[in-house]
Order: C-alpha cells, then structure tokens, then sequence
C-alpha cells in the first residue's frame, strides 16, 4: 500500500483524487494540505506542510504555485518523492524544482493524461519521418471559461516536436495580420473556445497529397486525476532525479 499525502485535497482536482483512490487497493491518501477547509474527508488536512506527522510514501500536488516552497522543504526533509501536476511555474520555481530533484524524485508533467502523452511520443515519431517535408500544425479545443489561450498542452505538444526537428521552428499564433505563404519551419498553433470541451488537441502533418492528423480528446477531468495516482504508483521508488509522463509510458512498453 502506497501512502499519498494529497495537496491541494479540497480543489476540484484534489477532490476528484480522493474520490478515485477509494476504488484502489493499492493507495491510500493519508492526509492532505490545503488552506481551504469548507469540505470534510475521511483524513486530517492541515494548512500547512510543517504540522504533517503521517508516514508519507509520495505527495501529489493539484493546488497552486505559491504552495511550492513548503512542499519542496517537507518533502526534502523526510525524503518523500513528489507528483507535482500544478502548472504556472515561474522560471526561480522550475530551477528549485530541478535542485530538489537532485535529492529526490521529482514527477512533472504539463498535462497528466497518459493519452496526450502518448499523442507527444507518436507525434514526435511522425516528426522525424517526414523531416521538413510535411507541414505541422496544433488545434487546441476547450471549454468557454478557459483564460489562457493557447492551451499548456498545445504548446508543450509543439516544444517535444521541435526538440526532435532539424531546424528551430517558429511558433505562429495568427495568421490575419501576416499576409504571405507558409515557412516550411513554421508550426501553427490554434485555438478554440466553445461549450464544455474538456479537452481536445490535434497534431495535423499536412503533405504533399495525404494529410495525417494524430488526434485525442479528454472526455472528463478524470484521466488527469487517473494520471496523476499512476505517476505516484511509478515515483514512489524511484531514485532522486527529474521523471516525466514519457518514463512512465517508456515502463509500459
């Protein structure tokens, strides 16, 4: 049995968490972290990392960046790997995230769905097939109360494939104001707000006569909170360093 503390237990995410491990035998979420406390659970949360005395095997976090610090110091302190699914991180908060790594496991990824990691691996295949050949461009989906456009995802989609391309691509976000033909180098990335998408993302390798979109569609907000325990199953071992979705798929397969 695999002890979770869960942080940010009371947010919408954290929630959904508690509701999933339930089901499991192989976890059990011990107590929790958030400054909220308008919602009852079955285990202790506290404000505050420092008044934590559970045993502890691994922490998940789906709460905010400004909860970082105290995480990092609990979990350097006892030892403790961490999943941490919160976004938003400034560029002082990923350097500390990356110090702490180098004494214990640290899990991080954009977005937890093994399926949209699994588009990433396949999309960067498809990268390295068709080189310069084959224009790409990212469509983003989602819901009308989403802020920030484009989606993390999108742009962590677009970052894999230029780590695996043989140039530096260009990122272009609109094209109405720019009135010229397509740069081979150039990744398009857009955007659609409407309804209650949860969530879609497709990555479009447009040829010469034969088009190949990889595509994935998030029905629910359960897959991330899905992801998220697996991460934990597969980090709570591990030996200190830097893991992402990628290891975790790699262990599948």
């Amino acid at each position: 049995m695999i002890n979770i503390l869960m942080s940010g237990c009371n947010g919408r995410m954290g929630q959904v968490i508690v509701s999933l491990v339930k089901e499991r035998d192989d976890v059990k979420i011990v107590c929790g972290v958030d400054t909220y406390d308008g919602i009852s659970n079955n285990f202790p949360v506290y404000a505050d990392f420092s008044n934590v005395s559970e045993e502890v095997d691994v922490i998940i976090d789906f709460s905010n960046p400004s909860a970082l610090s105290g995480l990092l110091q609990y979990a350097l302190k006892n030892k403790i790997p961490a999943v941490l699914c919160t976004t938003g991180y400034n560029i002082e908060q990923i350097s500390e995230i990356n110090t702490a790594a180098e004494n214990i496991a640290v899990f991080r990824s954009g977005n937890m769905s093994l399926g949209v990691n699994l588009l990433i691996e396949i999309s960067k295949m498809a990268a390295k097939v068709f080189g310069s050949d084959f224009d790409i461009e990212i469509v983003e989906k989602h819901h009308n109360k989403k802020i920030d456009a484009p989606s993390g995802t999108a742009l962590m989609i677009a970052d894999e494939i230029s780590g695996v391309t043989e140039y530096e691509p260009e990122y272009v976000y609109d094209r109405h104001s720019v009135r010229k033909m397509r740069d081979k180098k150039e990744i398009g990335i857009s955007s659609v707000r409407g309804g209650t998408i949860v969530g879609e993302h497709d990555v479009i390798f447009a040829g010469d006569n034969e088009v190949l979109t990889i595509s994935h569609q998030a029905q629910s907000r359960n897959l991330f909170a899905v992801g998220a325990i697996n991460a934990a199953v597969f980090v709570a071992d591990k030996a200190a360093g830097n893991y992402n979705m990628s290891d975790l798929l790699k262990s599948r397969y």
